[in-house]
């Protein structure tokens, strides 16, 4: 773009030497030029950190006190129930509960948000879960920041349980007596068997309804002693329907 408005200048001097009479308008003029460049980046900037997903313009960070109206509100607009997590072994389709209304509305606000499309499966546990939402990227912290650091309260009430295929929200442990769920990071149970001894500690808001060959084949991978895959598994994430 400054190339082009260089370009512009040097076209418009030529025609000044020429005609000296014109050269305080074209100098207005180039003025002008630059102000609607300048005007149309701060606009864009704008708009970005004021967060508009859909029809709703988000208040980013989210903060702790505002979460239950932001998605409530948000789950009312987007009523979307079906992702699709696409990988290189092949993609993981998911419904998620609407009877879990906060961690369903989070999950597809982040989606359309796009962040899940810098981050991986980051942890495999072989017949337990595999866990993704976040990497070792410079830009997953920086879009973290943008969004908020706030906890989404457990859903436990709506009953569902760890059963392989199950779609789970990761949380801190640490300072958090009420098992209040990460917005940012969940994980797939591989287990045959499932792993209930999570309920009621973590929140269940969805199930794998195909893919599950695409996940073992996850569960599968080399990972070094933190349970971090040698080669990253990135994902990204999209809306079926």
């Amino acid at each position: 773009m400054l190339c082009l408005l260089l370009i512009f200048a040097s076209c418009e001097d030529n025609k000044s030497s020429s005609n000296p009479t014109t050269k305080s308008d074209t100098e207005n003029r180039e003025k002008d030029s630059v102000r609607r460049i300048l005007d149309s980046l701060k606009q864009a900037k704008k708009s970005s950190s004021e967060g508009k997903i859909g029809t709703l313009e988000l208040d980013f960070p989210i903060a702790q006190e505002k979460l239950i109206p932001t998605l409530t509100e948000f789950g009312e607009e987007n009523p979307e129930t079906r992702i699709k997590i696409i990988t290189r072994f092949g993609d993981i389709e998911v419904k998620l509960y609407r009877n879990t209304p906060l961690h369903r509305a989070n999950f597809i606000m982040l989606t359309k948000d796009k962040y899940f499309d810098h981050t991986y499966f980051y942890r495999v546990a072989p017949g337990f879960v595999i866990q993704a939402g976040n990497s070792d990227n410079e830009e997953t912290r920086e879009h973290r920041e943008r969004i908020g650091g706030y906890l989404i309260p457990n859903e436990f009430d709506a009953g569902h349980r760890h059963t392989r295929g199950a779609f789970s929200a990761a949380k801190y442990s640490e300072q958090n007596v009420s098992k209040a769920s990460s917005p940012f990071e969940f994980f797939i149970v591989t287990g045959k068997d499932g792993a209930h001894h999570l309920n009621n500690d973590h929140t269940v808001f969805g199930r794998v309804t195909k893919g599950m060959d695409v996940v073992d084949k996850i569960s599968e991978v080399k990972t070094n002693e933190s349970e971090w895959p040698i080669d990253n598994v990135h994902i990204d994430v999209e809306i079926i329907e």
